[in-house]
């Protein structure tokens, strides 16, 4: 079992944003994640800064923790363009950087560059074009493509990732299709649990939602031929009826559990006043400390 934690972009780097960074590396979390959003949810009318400039930041001010988002979507990415900036953040923190990638939804996201957001199966046919062709991007030197979505045009990308053949992919995804995604072509699977048994279900219902997306992750790496060992399962705390930061018990209780269900890492959200993520920092730095301490007696 991993922990990691996600840092939202709330901050101005001269107040308080390098230190968070510089502190997930002295508390020992695995990655530090940050949102690859225009504006998220509650946090639409305050602070919130662009989510590539804040990892390279981050990489300058770090040296061995990964960095990554949680998640990058189709919704204002093209697969170009993206590529690009993939290759020089994976150089400027030599080869610290983790890409997760979603479907996108139909936040403020899907709107923003003025167009009309896309129904559920327009985002996963967006998706199952995007991730292939961003793998071919970031292993290739040289790439054409046409598809329905997409298109790219004799694009380079020398010299490449540091890490070889590419950067990892953590793939979020609950369908069938983006599990096959996922298999096809994720080093990390990522689930925040199931949103319908979280609106209304038990903390055991939940848990056992996320025990079947593990079960239907294999199921969809078998019928790729894919060992669905090899795929690291990543759970994005925060969004079920789970409390993991009400204690450090209650966090080796959570892990504990979601480890038993086949989760190798977990994902805690930086505590931030006054909002949905709201937690004591306290609790949170002994969590980091002192928690898989526990889980592993």
């Amino acid at each position: 079992m991993r922990l990691s934690t996600v840092i939202l972009p709330v901050r101005r780097w001269s107040e308080g944003g390098r230190e968070v960074w510089q502190r997930a590396e002295e508390l020992g979390f695995h990655t530090a994640y940050t949102y690859d959003h225009l504006s998220w949810r509650s946090f639409r009318d305050g602070p919130w800064f662009a989510a590539v400039p804040t990892l390279t930041a981050a990489a300058a001010a770090t040296s061995r923790l990964r960095l990554g988002t949680l998640v990058t979507s189709p919704n204002f990415r093209h697969p170009v363009t993206l590529a690009k900036e993939l290759i020089s953040l994976d150089d400027l923190s030599d080869g610290r950087i983790t890409l997760g990638i979603g479907a996108g939804g139909s936040g403020f996201d899907a709107t923003a560059l003025g167009q009309e957001p896309w129904t559920p199966r327009e985002r996963a046919d967006h998706f199952g074009e995007f991730v292939p062709l961003l793998d071919q991007l970031l292993t290739r030197d040289v790439v054409s493509y046409e598809g329905a979505h997409y298109r790219a045009h004799e694009v380079r990308n020398v010299p490449g990732c540091v890490q070889r053949p590419r950067l990892p992919f953590a793939v979020a995804a609950t369908g069938p299709r983006g599990m096959r995604l996922a298999a096809g072509y994720g080093q990390a699977w990522v689930t925040t649990g199931d949103p319908k048994v979280s609106a209304s279900g038990t903390a055991a219902e939940s848990l056992e939602a996320v025990r079947s997306q593990v079960e239907r992750l294999g199921k969809a790496c078998a019928d790729t031929g894919r060992d669905a060992g090899e795929l690291e399962k990543i759970m994005l705390t925060g969004f079920t009826p789970d409390r993991p930061l009400a204690s450090v018990d209650a966090f080796v209780d959570f892990a504990g559990a979601h480890a038993a269900a086949g989760i190798d890492e977990i994902v805690l959200h930086w505590p931030i006043p006054d909002s949905i993520f709201e937690a004591d920092l306290a609790v949170f730095e002994r969590i980091a400390t002192e928690g898989l301490a526990q889980l592993q007696r």
